[in-house]
């Protein structure tokens, strides 16, 4: 019997090879396609590995965090130019408030004298653009010594964050105190002395009470005036919602707190500071302040290279599409943590100037998506883009500075999109019922 010919031997040969390769490919495919099932659903992100690790991040930042104010204190090394924080600015103003002079708060010769007397000589000067009604806050911290009123104003807004939170995720365990204080924008705010507990308390109060105090919600929602760029979305919102009375109460609020301010301080203190409110975008335009530790789509164009101009048209049609997203979302009212979660983290991406502490405002439409998650069950990939955002505050001013990447803008655009697919998914016109759980299933 003869061999078959070698042409018959080849083709065999190689049609065993495709075989193979379409059995190998079946193979990976099928292997692919469970490892992405497996990280769009997340189950490994469960409670306790979240607060195990959350603990790990915590001690890293709370060790970091303490090297670094040593230092900058001259423990380790001589500091030839003193270090301040955003916080001299609140409590020299407060100063000159009590001193009868309020007007000279917006005075930049006369604030920065009295940062000086507030500190030591030779610290850099930080600007004060806030409005007249935030001296109702400032004046009373200046009654106490400059390092106990900054550590009370810290201490007090931080506890009034994590009373928030705990309640939005529907938590009791003081265990879940470790994920929420392992937040990074916690240590931006500290090391810059910002107000951003405050204002992410009280939005986050506001988000809480409206359903069922919807007066008081307002009430608070108007004392967010001190920053009146992260409030101008929410009178929209509220709107859209049909929720007039939080709007009356909201309004009232503010009215009283704008008419209290000028009894105590005058309506020349309100002229002085509209002045200094004209002219304070070059801050923010020249570089002064910088521009890698902006959250918003005004700063992630100019870290791209845009600018001025060209990043403010940017800014502006950004604004346009969360206004329409978010009064959307409020409009069609599928249930509190998608609205609630839409409006946070739309103020960040509606505003030109929003800096990396106020990413706190995103870890309020974190709280209300993990709590809807709870509820209703995660969607595909939400667990792990909240994962995701959650880390943002950590890398968001690193990778700008060095790599001209604008991370952080991300972290409130992934958040808005969440709340658009939960809101299209939801049954138009039913809110969801939330129900009690042990604890969240990821943080």
């Amino acid at each position: 019997m003869r061999p078959p010919p070698a042409w018959r031997g080849k083709r065999a040969a190689r049609a065993a090879r495709a075989a193979s390769l379409v059995v190998t490919s079946h193979v990976l495919t099928g292997a692919s396609a469970r490892w992405l099932d497996r990280l769009s659903r997340a189950d490994w992100l469960n409670g306790r590995r979240v607060i195990a690790w959350a603990g790990i991040l915590l001690t890293i930042e709370v060790l970091l965090f303490g090297f670094v104010v040593l230092w900058q204190h001259g423990v380790f090394a001589r500091i030839e130019r003193p270090t301040s924080t955003d916080f001299v600015s609140f409590y020299a103003a407060g100063r000159l408030a009590l001193a009868g002079a309020p007007a000279l708060v917006y005075n930049q010769a006369a604030h920065a004298a009295a940062e000086v007397a507030a500190t030591r000589p030779g610290i850099p000067y930080q600007f004060y653009f806030y409005p007249p009604v935030y001296l109702l806050w400032c004046a009373p911290l200046a009654l106490l010594p400059y390092m106990v009123s900054f550590v009370v104003f810290q201490a007090a807004t931080l506890g009034a964050w994590l009373l928030v939170m705990c309640r939005i995720l529907r938590v009791r365990s003081w265990t879940w105190c470790v994920p929420l204080l392992a937040y990074p924008a916690v240590f931006w705010t500290l090391g810059l002395g910002q107000n951003a507990f405050l204002t992410a308390a009280l939005l986050g109060g506001m988000t809480l009470l409206l359903d069922e105090r919807p007066v008081i919600a307002g009430v608070l929602l108007g004392m967010l005036c001190y920053k009146p760029h992260l409030a101008l979305l929410a009178p929209i919102a509220l709107a859209a919602g049909g929720r007039w009375r939080t709007f009356g109460a909201a309004a009232a609020t503010v009215a009283a707190v704008a008419g209290l301010s000028v009894v105590l301080f005058g309506d020349d203190t309100w002229r002085d500071y509209l002045s200094a409110f004209a002219g304070s975008h070059w801050v923010y335009e020249s570089g002064r302040i910088d521009l890698s530790g902006f959250v918003t789509p005004y700063g992630a164009a100019r870290v791209l290279g845009a600018g001025a101009d060209a990043a403010r048209l940017v800014q502006a049609a950004a604004s346009i599409l969360v206004v329409l997203a978010v009064g959307w979302i409020w409009r069609r009212d599928s249930g509190p943590a998608e609205r609630s979660a839409a409006l946070a983290a739309g103020i960040l991406l509606s505003v030109p100037v929003a800096l990396v502490y106020d990413l706190l405002l995103a870890g309020v439409a974190i709280g209300w998506l993990i709590r809807a998650g709870r509820t209703t069950g995660f969607l595909a990939w939400e667990k792990p883009t909240l994962f995701c955002c959650f880390l943002v505050p950590l890398f968001a001013q690193q990778l700008g500075h060095s790599s001209h990447i604008p991370l952080g803008p991300l972290a409130p655009a992934a958040l808005l999109v969440l709340s658009l697919v939960r809101t299209l998914r939801a049954v138009p016109g039913v809110a969801t019922v939330p129900r009690r759980r042990n604890g969240p299933a990821c943080a």
